[in-house]
C-alpha cells in the first residue's frame, strides 16, 4: 500500500509542481501541469489517507490509495459520472439495473441504486485563477453535482473538498517564468459564505443541493510551507476577512471534514 500523506504534505506537493512548472515553462507549462491532474491528485491522496486514518479499510476506497483508477461511475438523476474518491458500502455488492426515469431512461447502472446510495462520494476540485470571474459557473456546477445524486439517492452522503489560493499567481510574471503573487485580496469572504450555504444536510428529505460536509481549503501558496487557513482568527490576522464578517471558515475546515462525513454516514446506515 502507498504511504499515507497529510493535507499539509499534499498542499506543499501541489505548490512544488505548479511553481516548478512556472519556472521551467511559464504560464503555458503551468496550465499544462494543471490539466495533467498531477497536482490535484495529491489532494485526492490526502483525502484517502484521512479516511484510512479514520478507520476505513483501504479496500473500500476507490480509486485505491496511490492510484488514479478505477473510479466508480455512479448514476444520478441526470447523468452518470466518475467520482473522484468513493468509500464503497460494507457488505453490499453491486447489482446491475436498467434505469427507468429521466434522461438516463434505459441506461445501464452497473452498481444499482442501493449500492450507490450507501456509497460515500467525495468531489475534489481546485480553482487557481480568475476566482471572481469564474465563480458563478463553478458554484452552479458544484450544486448540480450534489443535486444529480441526491435526487436519485436522497440518503447518499456527499463530500466536497474545494481549494482556492488566497493570493493568485501573477499571470504577467508567469510569462517571464517567474513565480510571483498578486497582493490584492481575493474573494475569500464570498467563497466562505457561499460554501457555508451548501454545507451540512442533516435532513436527507430536503436540500438536495447541499453536501453532507464541505471542506474549503484556503491556501496561501506564497508561504513555505504553504499556509492552510482553518480558523477565523488566522484570517483576521492576515487581513483576509473583516473582523465584523459573519463568514466562518471553521465549519468548513479540513479538521472537521472526514469525521463529520463518517458520523453522518453512520447515523444513516451504520458502519
Amino acid at each position: 500500500m502507498a504511504n499515507l500523506i497529510t493535507i499539509q504534505e499534499a498542499v506543499d506537493s501541489f505548490k512544488r509542481l505548479i511553481e516548478d512548472s512556472i519556472r521551467k515553462g511559464g504560464i503555458n507549462a503551468k496550465e499544462a501541469m494543471i490539466r495533467s491532474s498531477k497536482p490535484i491528485n495529491y489532494i485526492h491522496e490526502a483525502v484517502k489517507s484521512d479516511l484510512i486514518r479514520s478507520g476505513i479499510p483501504p479496500q473500500r476506497i476507490y480509486p485505491p490509495l496511490g492510484n488514479t483508477k478505477p473510479e466508480l461511475r455512479l448514476a444520478g438523476f441526470i447523468k452518470q459520472k466518475h467520482q473522484d474518491v468513493c468509500v464503497a458500502p460494507n457488505g453490499y455488492n453491486p447489482e446491475e439495473e436498467t434505469l427507468t426515469e429521466g434522461i438516463l431512461r434505459e441506461a445501464t447502472d452497473y452498481y444499482g441504486r442501493d449500492y450507490t446510495e450507501r456509497t460515500i462520494s467525495i468531489n475534489i476540485r481546485s480553482q487557481m485563477s480568475s476566482l471572481a470571474k469564474n465563480f458563478d459557473t463553478l458554484y452552479e456546477r458544484t450544486i448540480a453535482e450534489a443535486q444529480n445524486l441526491h435526487v436519485r439517492c436522497p440518503k447518499m452522503v456527499l463530500g466536497e473538498v474545494y481549494m482556492i489560493p488566497v493570493k493568485e499567481y501573477d499571470a504577467v510574471a508567469m510569462k517571464a517564468n517567474t513565480v510571483r503573487y498578486i497582493n490584492k485580496i481575493g474573494a475569500v469572504e464570498k467563497y466562505i459564505r457561499s460554501f457555508q450555504a451548501i454545507n451540512g444536510r442533516p435532513d436527507y428529505t430536503k436540500d438536495d443541493y447541499k453536501y453532507e460536509r464541505v471542506c474549503l481549503l484556503l491556501v496561501d501558496f506564497e508561504q513555505s510551507p504553504a499556509k492552510i487557513y482553518s480558523t477565523n482568527n488566522d484570517l483576521y490576522n492576515s487581513g483576509l476577512l473583516p473582523p465584523a464578517s459573519n463568514a466562518n471558515i471553521e465549519a468548513l475546515s479540513w479538521e472537521m471534514f472526514t469525521a463529520s462525513l463518517l458520523n453522518n454516514y453512520n447515523e444513516r446506515f451504520g458502519t
